[in-house]
């Protein structure tokens, strides 16, 4: 198991860090984000420095550079995922396009909402449905 090492790092941090790691021939793992219990979002940049995975972190803010100019698709993808699904916004990253979610979900639900039905909500309505 790869040894796991976090890293606080301010915005202005982010696109410098990336040239760093691509200079030194380090992976860019994955780009990964959550709420912290502040309501924060905790965006993450994980690199395969050997023999550990060197996690770069945001907190706080929701409109960060994007380093797809330097990492490509590995960078791009993840970040497309977090523009639709937590809302948050990368600069430079083209969003022309949607990659999940329905074109009209923004204006339908809300930028980065999904609505989740609790099981037994689902399992109460079938039973509903099937007593008709």
């Amino acid at each position: 198991m790869q040894e796991y090492k976090r890293i606080d790092i301010t915005k202005d941090q982010i696109v410098p860090t990336a040239e760093r790691m691509r200079a030194a021939g380090n992976y860019l793992v994955m780009i990964h984000a959550f709420f912290n219990k502040e309501g924060q979002p905790d965006v993450s940049y994980d690199y395969a420095v050997d023999p550990a995975v060197e996690s770069y972190h945001v907190v706080g803010e929701k409109v960060l550079p994007s380093i797809g100019e330097i990492y490509e698709t590995a960078a791009t993808w993840p970040e497309r995922e977090l523009n639709e699904l937590m809302g948050l916004e990368f600069e430079g990253l083209d969003m022309s396009e949607r990659l999940f979610l329905p074109e009209d979900m923004l204006e339908t639900q809300g930028k980065g909402q999904i609505l989740v039905t609790p099981l037994k909500e689902l399992v109460d309505n079938m039973a509903k449905e099937e007593n008709k």
